[in-house]
């Protein structure tokens, strides 16, 4: 038993970060691919996984019905790298608050923009920097929502890290959705991909 113990303390020494705290968020900004690679590359982002949430329907697939939900990214953290607050500054460069209709060229309900905090201070913090949002755009109207953190269901692997696994391909449709051009437009240099 003390060995185990011994090694325990002798992996946490040596592996960085080994027995870190984590924590999760989730977050609605069109296609999923986009918002993956955004959040990936950022320090202190230890896993980004695509997927659904938001809706009622188990089980939902990216070919088969995923009716009423959001495709969605649910992001593990390090707090101690990356605050919650820092994840939702990066979430509204990445995302065009005045489309109620999608993001970008991708269209429907589960296109939308939305945030999903799960705790009573995430919610505050979603609140507060909603808020900015609206006061930078004012008088325009902000349709990105804010809706209760629920079951979040991982979308079938060939869409996990698609950016990675298709770059060309992920490229071309970025390019041709206008993403880029349009947060360019919206944060005026400030986005940061």
């Amino acid at each position: 038993m003390k060995s185990n113990v011994l090694v325990m303390v002798l992996w946490a020494a040596l592996v960085p970060g080994a027995l870190a705290e984590t924590a999760t968020a989730m977050f609605a900004g069109g296609c999923f691919w986009c918002m993956e690679s955004v959040f990936q590359e950022q320090e202190g982002v230890t896993d980004v996984v695509s997927g659904f949430t938001g809706g009622s329907l188990p089980n939902p697939t990216y070919k088969g019905d995923h009716s009423g939900h959001y495709e969605a990214i649910r992001v593990t953290y390090d707090p101690a790298l990356i605050t919650y607050r820092g994840l939702l500054e990066l979430y509204w460069l990445n995302v065009d608050p005045l489309d109620n209709a999608g993001q970008f060229c991708d269209k429907g309900h589960s296109y939308r923009s939305a945030l999903f905090p799960a705790t009573a201070e995430e919610t505050r913090l979603a609140q507060e920097t909603r808020a900015a949002v609206v006061a930078r755009f004012a008088p325009a109207e902000v349709y990105t929502e804010i809706l209760p953190a629920g079951a979040f269901w991982p979308v079938e692997e060939a869409h996990q890290d698609y950016y990675l696994k298709n770059p060309g391909g992920y490229k071309f449709y970025r390019w041709n959705c206008g993403r880029d051009q349009r947060l360019q437009q919206l944060w005026a240099g400030q986005a940061s991909h």
